[in-house]
Parts: C-alpha cells; sequence; structure tokens
C-alpha cells in the first residue's frame, strides 16, 4: 500500500491502525472462503463460497476515472440502512479532519496505482471503524464495490507472540511513517497496557506472555523479543 494518494491527516489517523487492520484482514480473509459472491443491498447481506454475512457498503471504485465514491454518497442507496458504515466514517472524518473520509468524492487518478490507493482507502475505512475486515468485488465491469462485515460470526483476533513480529512489521509497512506509531496503536487497540523502557515499551499479552520492543532515536523498531516461559526439567 501507499501513501502518496493521501493527506497527511488520512496517514496520521489511520497508521495507529496499520497492524490492528493487517492482523484483522488476515483473520477475515481465512474465515470467508473463496467462491461466487452474491449481494442484496436492500436486506445487508453478502454470500460468499456458502458463507452468508450481515455487511455495510463503504464505497465504489470508478475503474474508468479512478475515483472513489462513498455510499453515503451514492443516490442509489446513500440513504438506506446498508450504507451505516459509510455514514459512521464520514461522522469519523468531521471528528477527525480526515477529508478523505468527508469529500463525496475522493480522486485517486493521481496516484502510482489508483487500484492499490482504492484498496489502501478501504483499508483505512475498514481500521479506524474497528471492522472485522472487507471486501472488495467487482459489481460491473467499470466499478468495485467495498464492503465491511457487520456480523457478529467473524472472528476478531487475538494477538500472539508468535505471529506479533510479523504483524507489528507489516503495519509499520503499509505506510512507512512512524513504525512506533504502529507498534503503540496496535497495543492501544487491544487495551494492553505498555511499561516504558530505557529504549522501548513492554507489554503482556492476553496469554501472560511478556513481550519487549526496542526502537532506535527515529522511533523504527530494532528488536521484537517475546520471553516465552520456559517449562522445567524433568
Amino acid at each position: 500500500m501507499s501513501s502518496a494518494a493521501f493527506s497527511e491527516a488520512f496517514v496520521r489517523t489511520v497508521e495507529p491502525h496499520a497492524a490492528w487492520g493487517a492482523h484483522q484482514l488476515e483473520t477475515f480473509n481465512a474465515f470467508l472462503p473463496s467462491g461466487d459472491w452474491s449481494a442484496d443491498l436492500d436486506q445487508c447481506h453478502y454470500r460468499q463460497g456458502g458463507q452468508d454475512l450481515r455487511i455495510s457498503v463503504l464505497g465504489t471504485w470508478d475503474v474508468r476515472d479512478s475515483s472513489w465514491l462513498w455510499g453515503w454518497a451514492n443516490p442509489g442507496f446513500g440513504n438506506a440502512p446498508v450504507a451505516r458504515a459509510a455514514h459512521a466514517l464520514r461522522r469519523f472524518g468531521h471528528e477527525n479532519g480526515v477529508p478523505e473520509f468527508t469529500h463525496e468524492l475522493v480522486p485517486l487518478g493521481g496516484a502510482p496505482d489508483p487500484r492499490m490507493a482504492a484498496e489502501t482507502l478501504a483499508f483505512g475505512a475498514m481500521s479506524v471503524l474497528g471492522a472485522t475486515g472487507y471486501i472488495g468485488v467487482q459489481a460491473s465491469p467499470e466499478a468495485r464495490l467495498y464492503l465491511v462485515p457487520d456480523d457478529p460470526q467473524v472472528p476478531r483476533h487475538v494477538p500472539d507472540a508468535v505471529t506479533l513480529p510479523r504483524i507489528l512489521m507489516t503495519g509499520a509497512g503499509i505506510f512507512g511513517s512512524s513504525e512506533r506509531q504502529v507498534v503503540t496503536g496496535y497495543f492501544e487497540r487491544h487495551g494492553l497496557p505498555q511499561q516504558p523502557t530505557e529504549d522501548g515499551i513492554r507489554v503482556g499479552l492476553p496469554d501472560g506472555t511478556p513481550v519487549s520492543i526496542r526502537f532506535d532515536a527515529q522511533g523504527r523498531v530494532t528488536a521484537i523479543d517475546a520471553h516465552f516461559a520456559t517449562s522445567p526439567a524433568t
């Protein structure tokens, strides 16, 4: 993903949620089977590979002019229940000063890769909303439709020491601006207290595993150490 097409406010707001979003999207993609899809937006219903989900619309990306139209601004369903997530994001955008979330139409044609910019916008929306994933499907030759699940059956990820280094560094690489903000934001999203150390932070994961993370003077991660408990010798 790239931040080239987005405002500083967008990057600053979304980046602390990047590792959380990356982990949750991975969890969602493992949950949702591949296969044919169908959607009934009037009923807030989506089906893919035999899995039924209640969903909400984020927006649509127009392939022809590389522009994004938010669901709340779409005359076809902007006032319908299915646009609930888009309206919530618009409120968030106004409260936090993020223009990408408040403008009806977001031009993405100037991005190095407009399609990837659309994915980045959907990822950012999912992450700040705390949605359990996002879906992008080709609704017509000219447009892709982006949805978020609004269904309690979708699992939420739990931090674990084995995947933690990969998840944190994946999140740090999405925008590449502030690795420290990504790391601390991940733990904040999970409500895990962070204890400052001489050169970083120490956090206890939900299973009790203590993790130490060190940063350099520029806020880049230099080490992620999980202190696994060892069983006594028998």
